[in-house]
């Protein structure tokens, strides 16, 4: 899921001036040290891929646990980054993706990690793409009708003027960071980030294709999050309120409107077929059960910032924020029960344990609390 906390972390990857861009390079290519105190320190995001629990952070820490969160294991990692997504296509293969545009991979279910791409890769990949979609424009414009030269001359201002700012970003270095990752198995996955990055792989993370072209958003906002709901549809969300759904395995995506036009940070399904809940910038929340034709707005006093949401074995739907917001929905996020955690610390993701206990991950590490977000240990 994306983790930002509230676009905290993303924030902090757009400030670094041009020296400071080169210092990039080395925490690239600097592994992660190893620590103690990595389930202490914050964490992003989490998943469960079979009976082990794999939570990725800052400074590049990946750690596991066999025993529902009781102990920690370190991963060896060859970055020292922030990490802001993972998730897994089977039991052993997943992916990791983070600040300067990393995709990390793993094999042995998240014990050792490679770099397969960095931001200067995909950056080089989004200039090819444009420059394919720049060269058939202007074949386009050649052959079509006068009345219709006009607007596509517009379209081929605005693949020149994409083109023009990514290379201006090569000349700063890898800076943007991937938010959200999602794999369908060991072949094919996603990886969506700042700017409207979005990269699709059929091959294992081997090669990758700048998917961005596919959807519709020529203002290149940020795509925060990226999932596939119960029925088959892929979700992308993002910045100004962008929801793109796939129903074709992400072969091609249809915008929908929203009735939201701020940030989403989070998109899950509800275990219910073609049931979207998009969540976001002030507790904002948007349900659909149509892919996103249509949606209301979900009650929420609460006010934080939405960070990541879950579904429980019993249907339990569990979101979860900043200032320790933690809600809770057991009749498909018609309403929401709201709870906040007595420390306030930002919350970035929730994995579902024994009962209806929580392993939440955020900016105290690691905790396991109760359905409420009541701390246990």
């Amino acid at each position: 899921m994306c983790k930002t906390l509230g676009a905290a972390c993303l924030g902090l990857s757009m400030v670094w001036s041009a020296p400071a861009a080169f210092a990039l390079a080395d925490i690239i290519e600097t592994p992660a040290r190893p620590t103690d105190l990595a389930p202490e320190n914050l964490l992003t995001d989490a998943t469960r891929v079979g009976d082990r629990i794999v939570a990725v952070g800052e400074r590049g820490h990946i750690i596991y646990s066999d025993d529902e969160g009781k102990t920690w294991v370190q991963g060896e990692v060859p970055v020292s980054v922030t990490l802001t997504g993972i998730d897994f296509g089977s039991d052993s293969h997943g992916w990791a993706v983070g600040h300067s545009g990393v995709v990390l991979h793993t094999s042995d279910a998240g014990a050792t990690w490679s770099l397969q791409i960095d931001g200067i890769r995909a950056m080089e990949l989004a200039i090819e793409s444009r420059e394919e979609q720049i060269a058939a424009m202007e074949e386009r414009i050649e052959e079509a009708p006068e009345e219709e030269k006009e607007d596509l001359e517009w379209a081929l201002d605005d693949l020149y003027f994409a083109l023009e700012n990514i290379q201006a970003d090569m000349d700063i270095g890898p800076v943007n960071p991937l938010l959200d990752v999602w794999f369908e198995n060991e072949n094919r996955g996603f990886v969506v980030g700042a700017y409207g990055m979005f990269l699709r792989t059929m091959d294992g993370g081997e090669t990758w294709k700048d998917w961005a072209p596919r959807i519709d958003n020529r203002q290149n906002f940020h795509l925060n999050g990226i999932t596939r709901i119960t029925g088959g549809a892929l979700v992308v969300v993002g910045e100004a309120g962008q929801i793109h759904v796939s129903v074709d395995g992400g072969e091609t995506f249809e915008r929908r409107e929203a009735p939201y036009e701020g940030s989403l940070f989070g998109v899950i399904g509800t275990g219910q077929v073609n049931e979207i809940l998009a969540f976001g910038l002030r507790g904002n929340m948007l349900f659909s059960s149509d892919l996103g034709k249509s949606w209301r707005m979900v009650p929420n006093s609460a006010g934080a910032t939405l960070n990541d949401g879950v579904v429980s074995e019993d249907g339990r739907i569990t979101l979860v924020g900043n200032s320790g917001a933690v809600l809770m929905s057991t009749n498909g996020a018609e309403t929401f029960r709201e709870y906040f955690r007595s420390d306030r610390e930002g919350v970035m993701s929730a994995v579902p344990i024994s009962g209806t206990d929580l392993l939440i991950v955020g900016e105290g590490g690691v905790k396991i609390t109760d359905a409420r977000g009541r701390n246990l240990q």
